[in-house]
């Protein structure tokens, strides 16, 4: 006497597991542009939320200010120099026809007065690139966007081609960077929906693919995917994370892991054919659920499959339902 079940179809949901921790979306390093100097105030910290333009820094200006100044001295002097010099030419021009000025005269003065104009053109080219200077003693962010690291102090000497002095999140957005076995990287899509789970945080997060690696890693044999998240206090970098991604949702038959047997001829399943007698069908296993183990094909789920102990059963061998079996899930099997 067996006791037998029809496996019957329910909807199975494929899902693939990746984790990796949170990042910023577009992470800007801020440097110092120029020669540098010492950082004479730090304005922000990390965490702050800053805009376009604001100064998140400053350095000294114990050099750069006096130049500035010096500079528009000298533009001041340049323009008073040219001004005199046009009013010469002026007046050498209005007694011109009296034959009062030799034209040698005339021309000295001229000259004299293009080269003053000239003068006072670098002279402003040079306060503007002083003030530029000074400007740059200013370190700004370029974006909006969200403080995550600084790595200066107040009196440290810092230069153009040093560590960065702060790292900017873009905006503020973050998202999941992780890591997926080769296998399941083909079933993942751009716009599939994730759920994201942070490790300390309780509540999940709605994400969703936004870029898959185009590579394989040889050495680990993993795929990178990127998974965008919502802007929210709890998403701090770094954090560690764990996404499951939807990738489909089918009908398909879903049988007690005891009633799967396997061999050299691979996986299979007993069942009780019309007339009672044990028949082997081959089935293809697609997954384990909480159910039991997912069956790709072999199984319609209308049949009566002997769900334990069908290793002590033969093909062909005559059997008896045991009258009190339920129809969904078998009690086990006495041979």
């Amino acid at each position: 006497v067996v006791t037998a079940a029809a496996p019957g179809m329910r909807e199975v949901v494929t899902q693939v597991t990746v984790t990796g921790a949170i990042s910023a979306r577009d992470e800007m390093p801020i440097t110092v542009v120029g020669e540098g100097g010492r950082v004479a105030a730090i304005l922000v910290e990390v965490g702050d939320a800053v805009r376009r333009g604001q100064v998140l820094a400053r350095l000294d200006t114990a050099v750069a200010a006096p130049q500035v100044g010096s500079l528009l001295a000298a533009l001041e002097e340049a323009r008073a120099n040219a001004e005199l010099a046009e009013g010469d030419f002026s007046r050498a021009q209005a007694v011109a026809s009296s034959g009062a000025l030799a034209a040698q005269e005339i021309q000295r003065r001229r000259s004299q007065a293009v080269s003053a104009r000239a003068r006072v053109r670098v002279a402003e080219a040079q306060l503007a690139e002083s003030r530029a200077r000074l400007r740059r003693t200013d370190i700004t962010a370029p974006q909006d966007g969200l403080v995550l690291t600084r790595s200066v102090e107040v009196g440290q000497t810092v230069s153009g081609g040093g560590e960065p002095m702060f790292r900017l999140g873009r905006g503020g957005a973050v998202e999941m960077r992780g890591r997926v076995s080769e296998q399941d990287l083909p079933k993942l899509a751009v716009g599939q929906g994730a759920r994201v789970v942070v490790t300390g945080v309780a509540q999940p997060f709605n994400g969703t693919v936004r870029l898959l690696g185009a590579v394989i890693d040889p050495q680990t044999r993993l795929g990178s995917v990127r998974i965008a998240l919502p802007s929210d206090r709890n998403l701090r970098p770094g954090a560690f994370a764990r996404a499951e991604i939807e990738v489909s949702r089918a009908q398909r038959v879903v049988v007690p892991q005891t009633a799967v047997l396997a061999d050299k001829g691979g996986s299979h399943v007993l069942v009780i054919a019309p007339d009672d007698t044990v028949k082997r069908l081959d089935v293809v296993l697609g997954g384990t659920r909480a159910g039991g183990l997912v069956v790709e094909s072999g199984l319609l789920g209308s049949e009566r499959v002997v769900t334990t102990a069908a290793a002590y059963l033969r093909v062909g061998e005559k059997v008896r339902l045991a009258p009190d079996a339920p129809a969904a899930v078998a009690a086990g099997a006495q041979p």
